[in-house]
Formats: structure tokens, sequence, C-alpha cells
């Protein structure tokens, strides 16, 4: 079939008509388990605020269990195929190659999602996100979750197909992209990540189908979080690939050293993954030296990536503001950034929330003497909220107030609503995550019901400045949420009735 181009007037970009679908598709369908994702954290919300403690406990594991799966996997690896269609067909001016791979990538995660979901829903898989063995959820939730990494992997090969293709066909010059670059990093993390799942899915479907007599628990854990943790690499790649292309599309910025962020992108491929090991580090099956070279040696020459781009991204829009005449003072450049744009407030959000909230606090939950303290308390959960919802989600949220008009030709509707989103989001993110840390402190437990020890031989209490905490902590999430739906409304308001662009 002959590929059918349009040229944007805006970016010069030649946009391919079955790329221009997938990304169409694969983002709608994002935001739709994002929809899914916020309204189960609602729920979860008010329940773990314990002076509401909305739902009984059979509700809570299941739907802590969708809520973990539609926000940490369906919500952004859709999002992620859709920026690996991006940064390989648009953005290298080529088609799409096997485009019906492509659609059969989209097709086996929709059904695979959906299989998982509708099986959890049933109650029969109310083992939350780790579904750690010997717990054993029915063997559809397995079987879901594999369509849906081998519809992942369809995706990973039609990207660099594509990247093949524009070679061949000479449609750039030089190097790819920066932004093609940090994609190609998030692809080949994605395939190491994939295949652990793959690894670790495949025989604990078989077991919980009674051909395979047992699992290993201690195997299982160790291949789960090369799967479960690697999962979230694949964001922090792509997220760093929307830092510069929102730094280009908002103030015409340029990496400052090209080598400087590809060396960086490099340091991830090589030892990210080695960071899914932090949570290993309470677990007695694996030895302490190895545990000390993992997460105390290795893991920070992915650290110390993460730092490169932190100078790198904020270094490169000061030159573009510099270049532009705001030159007085120290901070003029800041000052007269465009935060009225959602794309650039979206964007300094996610770098100071990833970077410091949630990349900081990782790096010391991360040390086995502190992790042995910390494991098991809500401070996790609101160190990963930090980076995959105030980091990734943003990121993502941010690119979305330009892929509308690029992709969709849909002029953004509600333009007052679309430039106050970012902040209420991410202030409310800030809150949540900052306090659900806090609480952590007094060793409120994660993954949990109730804190009171209602059905125990003895009651809990930690005390009024907890239960302060907590209620700062749900006062920060239900501000979030109503950023989230603030975003969902204009990306469906403008995908459905937003007015067209015929340019």
């Amino acid at each position: 079939m002959e590929a059918v181009f349009r040229t944007c007037p805006v970016t010069g970009l030649k946009v391919e008509r079955n790329a221009e679908t997938l990304v169409m598709f694969n983002a709608v369908t994002s935001i739709v388990f994002l929809l899914v994702g916020g309204l189960l954290a609602l729920l979860l919300l008010l329940t773990r605020w314990q002076a509401v403690h909305l739902l009984p406990a059979d509700f809570f594991y299941r739907l802590l269990t969708l809520h973990g799966i539609a926000m940490l996997v369906a919500w952004i690896v859709f999002f992620e195929m859709a920026v690996l269609y991006f940064a390989s067909a648009i953005l290298l001016n080529t088609r799409l190659s096997v485009p019906y791979l492509a659609w059969g990538q989209y097709g086996l995660m929709v059904i695979g999602a959906a299989i998982t979901a509708v099986t959890i829903l049933l109650g029969k898989a109310d083992v939350m996100f780790t579904s750690y063995v010997p717990l054993q959820a029915h063997h559809m939730y397995y079987f879901g979750i594999i369509l849906f990494a081998v519809g992942a992997i369809l995706g990973v090969c039609v990207f660099f197909a594509t990247l093949g293709a524009a070679r061949a066909e000479k449609t750039y010059v030089g190097s790819v992209p920066l932004v093609t670059f940090g994609a190609i990093a998030a692809a080949i993390i994605a395939l190491l990540t994939l295949a652990h799942g793959a690894i670790v899915f495949i025989p604990t479907w078989l077991w919980a189908l009674g051909i395979i007599p047992m699992m290993d628990p201690e195997v299982y854990r160790v291949l789960f979080w090369g799967f479960g943790h690697s999962t979230q690499q694949i964001n922090v790649a792509a997220m760093i690939s929307c830092w510069y292309l929102l730094g280009t599309l908002t103030v015409g910025s340029v990496p400052v050293s090209e080598k400087f962020s590809r060396s960086a992108f490099t340091l991830y491929v090589l030892f990210i993954c080695i960071a899914s090991e932090h949570h290993l580090l309470v677990d007695p099956g694996i030895s302490t030296a190895h545990k000390e070279w993992n997460t105390g040696y290795f893991m920070h020459l992915a650290v110390l990536a993460s730092m490169m781009h932190a100078f790198s991204v904020p270094a490169a829009v000061e030159v573009a503001q510099r270049k532009k005449g705001y030159t007085k003072g120290l901070f003029e450049w800041l000052k007269r950034a465009p935060w009225g744009d959602p794309g650039f407030s979206s964007m300094v959000f996610s770098v100071v929330g990833f970077g410091f909230l949630g990349g900081i606090t990782g790096v010391i939950y991360g040390t086995e003497q502190l992790n042995i303290i910390v494991h098991n308390t809500l401070r996790v959960p609101g160190h990963f909220h930090a980076t995959v919802v105030i980091g990734t989600t943003m990121a993502f949220m941010g690119i979305t107030y330009y892929v509308l008009p690029l992709i969709f030709r849909r002029e953004v509707m509600f333009p007052g609503i679309a430039k106050l989103q970012p902040y209420v989001f991410g202030i409310g993110m800030f809150v949540f995550s900052t306090a659900m840390m806090f609480v952590g402190g007094f060793g409120i437990p994660r993954r949990i019901w109730d804190i009171t020890g209602a059905e125990a031989p003895f009651p809990v209490a930690y005390g009024p400045t907890a239960d302060l905490a907590l209620a700062v902590m749900a006062v920060g999430g239900l501000l979030a949420i109503v950023g989230g739906g603030m975003y969902i409304l204009v990306a469906v308001a403008t995908v459905a009735i937003g007015k067209k662009i015929n340019r």
C-alpha cells in the first residue's frame, strides 16, 4: 500500500497517515485508562484516609490491583507506543513500516488489558500489582498480561523497522534527532523489560492452569522486578525525551551538548535496569554483597544519567531564553518564561518533581540500611507517586497539549482550564506525595486496608499527628484528582468537539 503523507504547516514535518492514526488511537486509549485509574484513585484515597475509610477490605484490594495495572502499565505503555510512532515515522519524515504489525500491537494490547481488567473486577485476581506467588490469580489474569506484553513487543519491533526504513530511504541527514535517540533508549529498555515479563508470566500462567506444579517465590520476585520496575525505567527514558521535545516546542531550546545528553541516555541503557533490585533489598534470598554492588555502586551510574539530564534540560531552556534578550540579572530568563503555556508548566513540574522529590528520595530509600526501615511503609508509594505521576504523567500531559493541534488537528478546548490544569494537578501531587512520605515516617504500612488493627488482637494507634498528615495527604490527592479531571476534560472535549484546524 502506498504511503500517504501530509505536511504540517507549523513544523514542516511530513506526517504519514498510518503513523498519525496509530498515534491517535494509542493516545486516546491511554487517556481512557487514565480516567479509569483516576476514578479508582479517588476510591482508594477515601479508604486510606482513615477518617473516611470508604471501601470494604475485599473491594479495596481488588481496586488497588486494578489501579496499579491501569496507571502503571496501561496508561503509560499505550502513551509510550504513541511516542514511539511519533519519534520514528513523524520526526524522521518517513512511512510507518509494517503498519499491519502496528495494528496488531494495538489490538493485542487492548484485548490483553481488557481481559486483565475484567478478571480483576470479577474478583478472580485480588493479588495486587506484584501478584507475588504463592498468591495465585485466575489464569486469565496472567494471559491478559502476556497478550498485552506481546502487543508492546510488536510496537517496539515496528519502531525499529521504521528507523531502518528511514535510514535506508535517507529521510534524514546525520544522526537521528535527540528525541528519537531517547526513544531508542526507551525501546531497548522495553525489550529487556518485556523479556523479563515473558520469562516470569508465562510459567506463572502455566502454574495457574495446573500444568506446572509450583513456582519458586524467590525466583518469581527476582524476575518480576526485572519486569515490574523496569517498566518504569522505560517511562524515564520516554519522559526525558518529552522534556527535550517540550523545550523545543515551548521556548525553541536546543540541547547545549547533544553528546552529553546522548551519553546520559546510553548510561540508562547500560545501568538503569539494575535499579529494579532496590525492591529486593530486604529479601533474604539475595546476598548482601550482591545488593551492595548493584544498588550501592552500579545503580548510581543511572542516577548520574538523571543528574546530567537535570542540568542539560534547564540549561537549554536558559540559553534559548537569553538568546531572546532576557538577560537582565540571573533569573529574567526564568521570570519571562511562558508560564501560561501548559506544555511548559507541565515540563517544569515534571523536571522538579522527578528530579528532587522523586529522584532524591529514591536514592535515599534505595540504600540497604534505610530500606529495611522504610520498605513496607507509605514512604515508598510516596516516592514512586512523585516519580511516575509528577514526573512521567505530567510530561505526557504537557506533550498532549501539542499533540492535539499537530496530530488531531483540533484547537485546544477550554484554554483557560488548560493553562490552570498543570498547577492544580502538580501542586496537588506535590502535597499528596510529600504527606505520604511524611506519614510513612510514623511507620504506617503500605498496601493495607486498615491501619488501626481493627481485626487484630491488639489495637494500633499512630497518634493525632499521623491522622493530620493523612488528612493533608487526602486533600492533596483530591486536588490532584481534580487536576487530572481537568486534563481529561480538555483532551476529550478537544478530540470530540474541538474546532477543526483547516491548514
